[in-house]
């Protein structure tokens, strides 16, 4: 198996920089995930990784072994793409058999491997079957076989659920995880999609405009957010952002925010008193917005419904305070409507503050 470890990873286009400082260690066996919006630099990252992009800049090693220079076909990994690769006139069977034939491998070993990779993908029946004979769902599960009978010591998977309807994307998400259980392979998965990021990752890479951002498990992205871009790209519905002005020194500093009334907890006192920043984000989370005036709660925020998103079980509720624009995740128990007013109330630890300017944690 392989550790991979980036350190320093620059990557230039002429004399347009893509990447830049990327530093990042990826555990043997685990299922890390890139994730950003296009542009972020994640499929770049991951070619890097796959010897398809050269390094401008830094290193990149499989264990202890410096790979820079390392031809793509002797870094022992295996690629899954966006757009499957498959051989249309081939079988399904010679698909997955392809790759080991050029490599010389025994017919009676290559045979034993697809066949055990059919049976984990439950392709067995489709072996004699072509790509054109399969749906979306089963030429993906062929592409993933195709990988797995090469046993490698990586996977790559780049983005290869988003050309499959919604359905299918959560049906291949377990599928995915349940097959890198089984090989016991370092797997780095490529996405834009946040759910799948959250859902499938052992860690996740947020990426920006070329830069790492924050790495971490699912939980540590979501509940301590190092910056205001992860913060707002973490978590379905978005955190809502309204803007406040630290006023007052030390103990007696209060953030001032029309519209909201606000009692911060000690700890958040002191992370601002500590930042020296005077305009501030607030960010808070669409289930953490409580409908009601609780007397008792540290905060409570007026506005007037804008959009109401009904899901079933539940309600996204979108409104405009006089600070921002928020979102609630409201119990259908409590129907809303357009145009009307609403209160909502929270604790103060559930709040998130950013420094306006930079854009970083206050914490």
């Amino acid at each position: 198996m392989a550790r991979i470890t980036l350190k320093d990873v620059a990557k230039f286009y002429g004399d347009a920089q893509v990447l830049f400082d990327c530093n990042l260690e990826i555990a043997d066996h685990e299922f890390v995930v890139l994730v950003g919006p296009s542009g972020s630099g994640k499929t770049t990252l991951l070619r890097i990784i796959a010897g398809l992009e050269h390094i401008s800049a830094g290193d990149l090693y499989f264990d202890d072994r410096r790979v820079n220079d390392v031809d793509v076909a002797d870094r022992d990994i295996a690629m899954v793409f966006q757009n499957y690769g498959l051989y249309p006139h081939m079988s399904v069977y010679e698909n997955m058999a392809f790759g080991l034939r050029r490599r010389k491998i025994p017919a009676s070993e290559i045979d034993r491997r697809v066949r055990g990779a059919a049976e984990m993908l439950n392709m067995a029946a489709y072996l004699q079957r072509r790509p054109r004979q399969l749906s979306g769902g089963q030429r993906q599960r062929v592409a993933l076989g195709r990988a797995i009978v090469r046993e490698p010591a990586v996977f790559l998977l780049d983005e290869p659920l988003s050309n499959l309807d919604a359905h299918l994307r959560v049906q291949m998400r377990a599928e995915i995880l349940r097959v890198h259980r089984a090989v016991t392979a370092t797997a780095v998965y490529v996405t834009h999609d946040q759910i799948e990021a959250m859902t499938m990752g052992d860690r996740i890479v947020v990426m920006h405009e070329g830069r790492i951002q924050q790495v971490g498990t699912p939980d540590e992205l979501y509940d301590a957010p190092a910056n205001r871009f992860v913060a707002s790209f973490i978590g379905t519905p978005a955190m809502g952002f309204i803007e406040a002005t630290l006023e007052g020194e030390g103990d007696r500093a209060e953030l001032v925010v029309p519209g909201l009334r606000l009692n911060l907890a000690e700890p958040q006192r002191k992370a601002l008193a500590r930042s020296g920043a005077r305009q501030v984000s607030i960010g808070i989370r669409p289930e953490r917005l409580v409908l009601g005036d609780d007397p008792s709660a540290d905060w409570r925020v007026a506005g007037t419904v804008d959009v109401v998103e009904m899901l079933g079980s539940e309600q996204y509720v979108h409104f405009s305070t006089e600070a921002g624009s928020l979102t609630a995740r409201v119990s259908r128990d409590h129907p809303l409507k357009v145009q009307e007013s609403v209160t909502f109330s929270g604790a103060a630890q559930h709040l998130h503050l950013f420094d306006r300017e930079t854009g970083k944690t206050l914490a």
